[in-house]
């Protein structure tokens, strides 16, 4: 399957967002010839516990902040501004009508490979083709195999990604400059806003 055209939803929590965010976009982008990329910040993941003291508004200001100058990269409020858990099943099924051209979805092998505990999972495998990211430890073989083999999967091309956002979260709190790892303007609204200090986290739900 052909994903030229497509648009190409990045969904995650960017918690923050950081450089190995933007490869990924930007080698989804080339390597498959995507019309554009769309970030999009969940507001309340279902499968992660946020730091205290940190907002979905920041998290989408500090997306708006790194991508709105990129050329074909652009940021959706639509999980930020939704009500209950951030379900990607409901992104898509309320995007896929907006694009007559199709979307795709983006997300990290790891998380993808545990599909099963995310909500309506056959329907959501079923329902677009996925671009995944390699991370390690995670075979690409693994996609060959039940459930995946139902699911239009496309491995992008690319150094296995070994930057996370807990990483960065931890770096701040110890104190560290992650300026290396994050775009600039994303360093510049954690030191101003003085995120990360305190990493208790908050509840999060149990599923996707």
């Amino acid at each position: 399957m052909s994903l030229r055209g497509r648009v190409g939803l990045f969904g995650g929590t960017f918690n923050p967002l950081h450089n190995a965010h933007i490869l990924v976009a930007r080698t989804a982008l080339e390597q498959f010839e995507l019309s554009r990329v769309i970030f999009i910040p969940a507001g309340i993941p279902p499968h992660k516990r946020l730091p205290n003291g940190v907002t979905k508004e920041d998290r989408y200001r500090m997306v708006k902040a790194a991508v709105e100058c990129e050329d074909g990269f652009s940021v959706s409020r639509i999980e930020i501004d939704r009500e209950g858990p951030s379900y990607t099943i409901d992104t898509i099924r309320a995007l896929k009508d907006d694009y007559p051209e199709g979307i795709c979805f983006i997300v990290g092998a790891d998380r993808l490979l545990e599909i099963d505990t995310w909500k309506e999972a056959e329907e959501l495998l079923a329902s677009v083709p996925f671009i995944i990211a390699p991370r390690p430890g995670v075979p690409l073989s693994a996609f060959r195999e039940p459930p995946f083999d139902r699911a239009s999967i496309h491995p992008l091309d690319m150094p296995e990604i070994d930057l996370s956002s807990t990483s960065l979260r931890e770096m701040v709190r110890e104190g560290e400059g992650i300026d290396r790892f994050v775009p600039a303007e994303v360093a510049a609204y954690i030191i101003e806003h003085g995120l990360y200090r305190d990493t208790r986290p908050v509840e999060a739900r149990s599923t996707t």
